[in-house]
């Protein structure tokens, strides 16, 4: 995956200079309400129907596009091992996993968006050419074309029910990957279609280093952060002075066959103290507290350079 050397995740140029030309297009002030419009639609899980399409559009690729794209990379990464040549992306607003997929995996054919919003499928159509684009609303489809990869990034939560992963895993040839909202309500739906999908036979690929049940107690939540960077225009949208911010999500990815599994999986930002590291890991034993002192030469040479959702060697 391509990263800035600090971490964050650009989205591809022609993206980017789409998104000014359509920014331009509607003028600042309008776009600063479109987005203030979309983040709190995004934070509350509603709808922004009362958007126009060329400002809701425009608002989506300033601010939330680059976000799903960077969550979308970051997870697809676990998949570099697999023999990935196709991807279905339902739910595919413009294209932001498909993107992703297309950077971690350049030759994919076919690539298949299914999305209902036509000018959201439009701006998709425009970023990715050869794609096939089927204009549905995947949550009353029976089933799906088989892919070697099938991706849901932000769109499970707004079906309703989620046994429509069941009906997206039967299409996944190699692997399918659920991401959704790092919050309580996004990760107990990937908790929930863990549970479900484990149960039907899947695999788990990550980020769990277990196929076991669940460790995380009901009071807090699995998730972890992308880092996003941020084009000028998306500082003056936010207001911001810092050139990216971390976009949380919480993910699943599995895989037909058995892979190797993580040993354990860092599950915050490593604490660093004075000759000291402290990692909150999720282990096949549960929930574990690691503490790494500088004596272990290798070890604290090893969590020095780990970062939240890393795999780490267990004990």
């Amino acid at each position: 995956m391509k990263f800035r050397h600090d971490g964050r995740v650009p989205l591809p140029e022609h993206v980017r200079l789409a998104t000014e030309e359509r920014a331009a297009a509607i003028g600042f002030p309008v776009l600063k309400q479109a987005v203030e419009t979309i983040s709190a639609a995004y934070r509350e899980g509603s709808t922004v129907a009362t958007l126009g399409a060329a400002e809701r559009v425009a608002a989506y690729l300033a601010v939330r596009m680059p976000a799903t794209y960077a969550a979308a990379e970051t997870a697809l990464g676990t998949l570099k091992d697999q023999p990935i040549a196709s991807v279905l992306d339902v739910g595919a607003g413009t294209g932001a996993a498909a993107l992703a997929a297309l950077h971690c995996f350049p030759h994919l054919d076919p690539i298949t968006l299914i999305e209902r919003d036509a000018a959201l499928a439009a701006a998709a159509r425009e970023f990715l050419p050869a794609a096939q684009l089927r204009s549905d609303n995947f949550a009353r489809l029976a089933e799906f074309p088989p892919h070697d990869l099938v991706i849901a990034a932000y769109a499970l939560g707004e079906s309703p029910s989620p046994d429509i992963a069941l009906r997206l895993w039967q299409a996944a040839r190699v692997a399918l990957v659920v991401l959704e909202p790092g919050t309580p309500g996004g990760f107990s739906l990937i908790r929930e279609i863990r549970q479900r999908l484990l149960a039907r036979g899947a695999r788990m690929l990550a980020p769990c280093p277990a196929e076991s049940a669940c460790p995380m107690p009901a009071s807090d939540w699995c998730h972890f952060a992308a880092r996003v960077e941020r084009t000028s225009l998306h500082r003056r949208l936010k207001g911001a002075a810092l050139g990216y911010e971390d976009e949380k999500f919480s993910y699943v990815a599995f895989v037909r066959g058995p892979a190797a599994l993580a040993p354990s999986r860092i599950l915050r930002r490593p604490r660093h103290q004075p000759g000291l590291i402290v990692l909150e890991t999720c282990t096949p034993d549960g929930l574990q507290t690691v503490r790494v002192s500088r004596r272990d030469r290798n070890r604290f040479r090893a969590a020095r350079r780990a970062a939240w959702g890393d795999a780490f060697p267990s004990l």
